[in-house]
């Protein structure tokens, strides 16, 4: 019999989905083997409001259908909250994105600077609301440096407001993850493909689009910095995976869509990469226990069973090319068992 792996109620918390046709197409690629997500609001336009929150999840459950899967909500950040209006909007959501302006895809609406007092409003109303904050944190400077760069920045939001929980997303450097230990406000999410590859695997040989994303992966030093937390499910780390699904023709083309496609086959994958590192007994920790926790939450129950069998990875999912598209991996999906 194959080597069998199961995986209770695993989450993912940084997870796009998008909208319409492509939420349809791609949703249930995650619903079926995650209990849930924080879901990113970064649409067009971005989720801004109450109303838009319940309609955007409305059209999640709808596109999973009976699927065992809660989609934890988030409100795309804006420096006019007021308490009143988190307030009324706190039953529907989980979290808070904030996005440097421009700074990847949909983030035109986000914030254009970053002066403490300007943000203290909102940042206070949501420290004592408990609602956290998830931070895309990156400078616009030079592409290798900008989330190094940001790592001031994240520091001083965390000394400025220390009992608002702030989640580093998707880290890509060392430095942030020397962060973590210097403030206990800061937490992170680490997605898969980051401690993968280094930025030679997208560019160092024929370039690979499917590779391309934002923050783009860095340096092995970096990547190492992020597997030795990650693989010792370091109490502040959780997995995110980032998967951010794009048309074949918007990412093999001129102006490269940034984002990488993982949800198919997140799960086999870590588990690929743990056991290589004797690091399995920690994959629960880091793909759900330490999420829970941070933030509060209670999953779906769900038994996700992988057995040692190698799988080839179709060439697309409805149009978009997942990483390693036509690869063989070692964990095929054996069965998922709910409640």
């Amino acid at each position: 019999m194959p080597q069998q792996l199961s995986i209770h109620s695993p989450l993912d918390m940084h997870l796009h989905l998008r909208d319409g046709e492509m939420l349809h197409n791609i949703a249930k690629a995650s619903a079926h083997t995650f209990s849930g997500a924080i879901i990113m609001p970064n649409l067009v336009p971005p989720v801004t409001n109450k109303e838009e929150v319940v309609a955007y999840k409305a059209r999640i459950m709808e596109a999973i259908g009976d699927e065992s899967f809660e989609p934890y909500m988030t409100l795309f950040f804006k420096p006019s909250y007021d308490r009143a209006f988190l307030e009324s909007v706190r039953d529907e959501i989980t979290a808070i994105k904030l996005y440097p302006a421009g700074i990847t895809t949909n983030s035109e609406g986000g914030v254009s600077g970053f002066d403490v007092e300007a943000l203290r409003p909102a940042l206070t109303a949501m420290s004592e609301l408990g609602l956290p904050l998830c931070i895309h944190g990156e400078t616009n400077g030079f592409v290798m440096d900008r989330e190094a760069e940001f790592v001031s920045i994240y520091e001083e939001l965390a000394t400025a407001f220390p009992d608002l929980k702030i989640i580093m997303e998707h880290i890509t450097t060392k430095a942030s993850v020397e962060a973590l230990e210097r403030h206990p406000n800061l937490y992170a999410t680490i997605t898969l493909h980051h401690l993968l590859i280094t930025l030679d695997d997208v560019a160092g040989g024929m370039l690979q689009p499917h590779l391309f994303c934002k923050p783009i992966a860095k340096r092995p030093y970096d990547r190492e910095a992020l597997l030795e937390v990650a693989l010792k499910a370091h109490p502040k780390v959780m997995f995110g995976s980032d998967s951010a699904p794009h048309p074949r023709e918007a990412k093999e083309a001129c102006g490269c869509a940034a984002g990488v496609f993982t949800a198919p086959i997140a799960l086999q994958v870590l588990a690929e990469l743990f056991e290589k590192h004797d690091a399995l007994d920690k994959l629960p920790d880091f793909i759900s226990g330490n999420a829970c926790r941070i933030y509060g939450v209670t999953p779906p129950a769900k038994e996700v069973v992988l057995e040692k069998r190698p799988y080839v990875v179709p060439n697309d999912y409805n149009g978009v090319v997942p990483m390693y598209a036509g690869e063989e991996i070692a964990y095929s999906l054996k069965e998922v068992k709910v409640g």
